[in-house]
This record gives structure tokens, sequence and C-alpha cells, in this order.
């Protein structure tokens, strides 16, 4: 029997176990080589979000649910409680063989985040909001993480105005991880993002004592009527005032 198929366990440690699943199956797919590399991603996609689907409803019945790849239904929009997950964020570099995709479980109560998890399986790691990591040390020059695929004019008008490195990357999970990890000071984007992108990513910032907001400052929101998060920052509390002033400075 599996980690999250023993009760009981907190929300966290079953957000955690959850990821880590999902995480050793898109592993074992992409091992496997059986399927057609572009029909990977969707078969993956569908096998981590059954597994998550299934795992949830056995553990926690009752709760709802907000998943990418799963049809959204009004019921969540009066329910106490919301798992969000996005089964595989970051399918084209899942599928392209690289390590920069994650699996997103976070849960929602009352509003508000309480619980979550992110795995970056390939990487061996996965942080959960009940044992985030210390802060790591504000490095210098500054390092943004940013989208690989959908990277705005935004971000390079503000690596010039602040001498930043810009990181490249896929998954938000991911993005979010190099920031708890210390292999980036900053997470910035620019640009609609789903909300099972952002809500596990900004549950375990927010548990590390990363500042998280959106890019004019103001607290994201989730379980929406429309679940989108049009922006996030993710930094260390100590830059969040200069790279906001820079943000708007540069829009």
């Amino acid at each position: 029997m599996t980690a999250a198929a023993n009760a009981p366990i907190t929300d966290a440690q079953l957000a955690l176990a959850l990821a880590n699943e999902a995480g050793a199956l898109l592993l074992a797919l992409r091992r496997d080589g059986s399927a057609d590399p572009a029909a990977l991603g969707d078969a993956a996609d569908k096998a981590s979000n059954d597994l998550l689907l299934g795992a949830i409803a056995r553990q926690r019945p009752g709760d709802a649910i907000l998943s990418e790849e799963s049809p959204d239904t009004a019921a969540r929009l009066s329910a106490r409680r919301v798992w969000i997950i996005d089964p595989l964020d970051g399918t084209r570099e899942y599928s392209a063989g690289r390590d920069d995709f994650a699996v997103h479980v976070a849960l929602l109560e009352d509003g508000r985040l309480a619980a979550a998890a992110v795995a970056q399986p390939a990487r061996g790691r996965a942080i959960a909001t009940d044992a985030p990591p210390p802060l790591p040390a504000e490095a210098a020059p500054l390092r943004i993480a940013i989208s690989r695929s959908r990277a705005p004019d935004l971000v390079h008008r503000v690596a010039s105005a602040t001498g930043a490195e810009l990181l490249p990357m896929g998954s938000a999970g991911a993005k979010t991880l190099s920031v708890l990890f210390g292999e980036a000071d900053a997470y910035l984007h620019q640009g609609e993002m789903n909300e099972w992108d952002s809500a596990a990513p900004a549950a375990i910032a927010l548990a590390a004592g990363l500042s998280v907001t959106r890019l004019d400052g103001s607290a994201l929101a989730f379980n929406q009527p429309r679940p989108r998060t049009p922006d996030i920052l993710i930094c260390h509390p100590g830059r969040r005032n200069a790279l906001l002033a820079a943000i708007a400075r540069c829009a």
C-alpha cells in the first residue's frame, strides 16, 4: 500500500505523498518509452490526474477538486475545502526529457491556502508546507527565474534595470523550488496563469517565509469562478519593495 493510501495523515502530509507518488509515476512512464513521444505528455497528464483524483477521493471524500485535467464545475465555488492540482506542470519539458517539470498539489480551505506540496521528480526533490526549508541567503547579482517559453518583454526590462541574470525554466513549481533552494533569488511571471499553476508554488513559498504577490503587490486569489492568476512575483521579503518598484517603472 502506498503512502498516500494510508490514513490518518495531515493535509500537508497527504499533499506531499501524492505529489511524490505522481512524480514517480511520471518518471516510470517516461522511462518505459512505450508511448509515442508525441502522445507521451497527454498520457502522462491523464495517468497522473487519475492517481491524484482517486487518492483524494479516498482520503478526503467530499472535498472539491480543481484540476487542469478534469472538467471544472461550479460546485467548488461553495465548497469549504478545494484541492487545486496540476498533475504535470511543464508537459512540454517532461516530453522533451528535461528535468524542469513538476507536480502541484494544494488545498484551499475557507479561501486560504492551507496545505500544499510541489515535487520535481527528475531532480529528486519535493517540498511541503509543513516542512519548508530555511530561507536561502540573498545573492548578488540578482537571479530571476522566468518562463522558458513565454518570457514577456517586461522581464528583460526589469533585468536591465536591476542588473539581474535571467534563468529560463519550465514549470512554475520548478521555478519556485529554484528560489527555495537558493538557485534563483526571485520568480517573476507576467501573463495569465491558471490557479493550478500557481496555488501550490505560492503555498510552499509563503510557508518558507518568501514574499508572494502579484506584480502590483496585491495578494493572489484562488477558487475564483474563472480560475486564473494574471501574474506572480515570488522573492525574498528583503527584495520585495525594490523589485515591485522596478516592475512598476518598467511596465
